[in-house]
């Protein structure tokens, strides 16, 4: 039992959106601003096709991410030089401080829940513009390999 008489459960329905730093659109859920959370958020994410994320990062919070379908492309490293595709079904970890962008190659949406430990879901997204070039290099080599 706690000793705080106002926690209680919460119900949130992800029927109304924000624009991210990230420059996508994302499904309100779970965060310090719509429940009060203390710890981890959790959001809706939907990746139109063609249509990615800015290179970012998240300090000091780890983000874990479920593939619900379609198919997605995340790049990271220090200079988005690595890859990996994922599909429905798939669970992603992405380290704090990593940079990384997801961006939907496919013709299809794709949608997935993310989960951080940041309660306040923006307050640790960084952007990185100056790994934008690359970002646009190394999309563009990933949709002629297809």
């Amino acid at each position: 039992m706690t000793d705080e008489t106002s926690a209680t459960c919460r119900v949130i329905r992800a029927d109304s959106t924000y624009d991210g730093k990230q420059g996508l659109t994302y499904f309100n859920g779970i965060a310090a601003e719509t429940v009060g959370s203390k710890a981890i958020c959790m959001h809706l994410l939907t990746v139109p096709p063609g249509g990615r994320a800015k290179a970012h990062l998240h300090e000091n919070h780890e983000t874990a991410i479920f593939v619900l379908d379609g198919e997605a492309v995340t790049l990271y490293g220090d200079r988005l030089e690595h890859h990996f595709v994922t599909r429905a079904g798939d669970l992603v970890y992405i380290p704090a401080g990593v940079p990384h962008l997801p961006v939907n190659i496919s013709d299809k949406p794709t949608s997935a829940v993310i989960a951080r430990t940041d309660p306040n879901e923006q307050e640790s997204v960084v952007l990185r513009p100056d790994l934008e070039t690359i970002a646009e290099k190394r999309i563009a080599e990933l949709r002629m390999a297809r």
